[in-house]
């Protein structure tokens, strides 16, 4: 990659064969979709971006932007056999249809990808936690104020050290990823020369802020995109139900 930074990308299935590629959002990384990924059968092979500002790939780098997260994205598109299908989530899911007006792709898979004025309100508290380099903080502010859980959730996710650990180092570049994203312009209209969109959202955020109304306003800048449900879901299904995840995706390839 350019600009001081890279990108890694791991690999299930037969990596000489064109497939599906995944591309995470904030507060994930490529580890994060290895169970959606090896749940994946439609595909002979899913390669999962581990995007910069996580290890091992690279950092941020002081000219970040969501551009640059799309020029990192086309940059794996050169150095992969050309996948059949690309998958984002979330923030992932933005990037992946920004890019698809620069590298058209046959089929691209969205799950609640997100747009402005996304998370517009957290973002003053965001850049505080960051300036005190209060992770901790960070991921209080991307679990309550942003995604609405409670402040009891927050406490189950810290009594365990491991997994508190882990989403402390996932919210480092929380701050700079959301700003980006509220710093982005997306067209009027989206994934103009994809074949084919699907987008999926989790059966719990239809309509509801803040994912159900992202969604919306995503679909309705790609009026050709089939919708799909995932039943009994939020935004977290590829850590509470990838099986269930992976069998969605998987039968968005039926028509491909």
């Amino acid at each position: 990659m350019s600009g001081g930074s890279w990108v890694n990308v791991d690999v299930y299935g037969n990596p000489d064969l064109p497939g599906l590629l995944i591309l995470p959002g904030v507060m994930s990384d490529a580890q994060s979709w290895a169970s959606v990924a090896r749940s994946v059968k439609a595909w002979p092979s899913v390669s999962v971006v581990n995007r910069r500002g996580r290890r091992p790939s690279g950092p941020l780098t002081a000219d970040y932007s969501i551009g640059v997260e799309v020029d990192d994205l086309l940059r794996v598109l050169g150095t992969i056999p050309e996948p059949v299908s690309i998958f984002g989530w979330s923030y992932g899911g933005l990037i992946a249809l920004l890019a698809a007006d620069e590298h058209p792709v046959e089929h691209l898979i969205a799950y609640e990808p997100v747009i402005p004025p996304f998370a517009r309100h957290a973002l003053s508290d965001l850049k505080d936690a960051a300036a005190q380099s209060d992770r901790g903080r960070s991921v209080e502010i991307v679990n309550v104020d942003i995604s609405g859980f409670s402040a009891e959730h927050v406490d189950v996710l810290r009594a365990d050290k491991g997994q508190w650990k882990a989403l402390c180092e996932l919210a480092e570049p929380l701050h700079a990823e959301l700003s980006a994203l509220d710093a982005s312009h997306p067209p009027d209209v989206l994934a103009g020369k994809v074949e084919r969109v699907d987008l999926i959202i989790g059966q719990h955020n239809r309509s509801i802020e803040p994912y159900g109304t992202s969604f919306d306003r995503i679909s309705s800048r790609i009026p050709t995109a089939r919708i799909h449900q995932l039943d009994g879901n939020g935004h977290l299904a590829h850590i509470e139900a990838p099986l269930q995840l992976g069998r969605v995706i998987d039968a968005t390839a039926a028509s491909v």
